[in-house]
């Protein structure tokens, strides 16, 4: 009863059009959500994330939801999601994308999900990780702990919108650090984010997870960047 009466006063707008919701939508409009360009990565065998890291980090599995394109939906809601304080989107994409995953037998031997993680400053700054309810919303769905305290960034950068593919990798190697005991030794990672560009921040935070022992990456992001 509360929510229509919110719904009422307040309506709710498309994260993706920004034209009202209807009674019965969520976080996007119908439209919207038909028009996501889909990557359906579960269905090929060696993706394009598989391809992003081939000769970087042993991946056991990688796959992106959406592709990202430039003014698109995708564009329009992870805006929402990281600058607009709309965390709604991250627990819609996690649900969505936890029914896929669902369906792969080799995510059943994940032990943790890991975020990819902003620095404390970052963290004070925006007031929260736009990852954490994407997280949240596979743990739940996937039942895998959410940890978020394994990987760390060590230190405060600027965005990386604007480098090189060169300058972006180099910068990434000293990102990233983990502290860890024997109970991650052996452990399968399933590392997340929102939007995977050239991939070298992930390939960073893996390098730092792959240094405790016997340790298996996976990725999952809610998109990636298409031309």
């Amino acid at each position: 009863m509360w929510n229509h009466l919110l719904n009422l006063f307040f309506p709710k707008s498309c994260a993706g059009c920004h034209s009202l919701l209807l009674q019965d939508e969520n976080v996007i409009c119908t439209q919207c959500r038909h028009e996501i360009p889909l990557t359906h990565h579960l269905t090929m065998t060696e993706n394009e994330v598989f391809q992003r890291f081939y000769g970087r980090i042993p991946l056991a599995f990688g796959a992106a939801l959406f592709y990202f394109h430039k003014k698109g939906i995708v564009q329009e809601m992870m805006h929402q999601l990281k600058y607009k304080g709309n965390q709604e989107v991250g627990t819609m994409v996690g649900e969505w994308f936890a029914a896929e995953l669902q369906q792969v037998p080799l995510l059943q031997t994940v032990d943790y999900i890991i975020p990819v993680p902003l620095h404390k400053k970052r963290f004070r700054e925006r007031g929260y990780n736009q990852v954490t309810t994407f997280g949240q919303a596979l743990s739940n769905h996937l039942n895998i702990p959410y940890n978020e305290t394994l990987l760390q960034r060590k230190l405060y950068t600027k965005t990386q919108t604007k480098k090189s593919l060169l300058g972006r990798s180099d910068l990434s190697q000293t990102l990233f650090d983990i502290e860890f005991s024997e109970e991650f030794t052996g452990k399968h990672f399933l590392l997340i984010d929102d939007v995977m560009t050239t991939g070298a921040t992930l390939e960073a935070c893996s390098k730092a997870l792959l240094k405790i022992p016997e340790a298996k990456i996976s990725i999952a992001c809610m998109a990636m960047a298409h031309s």
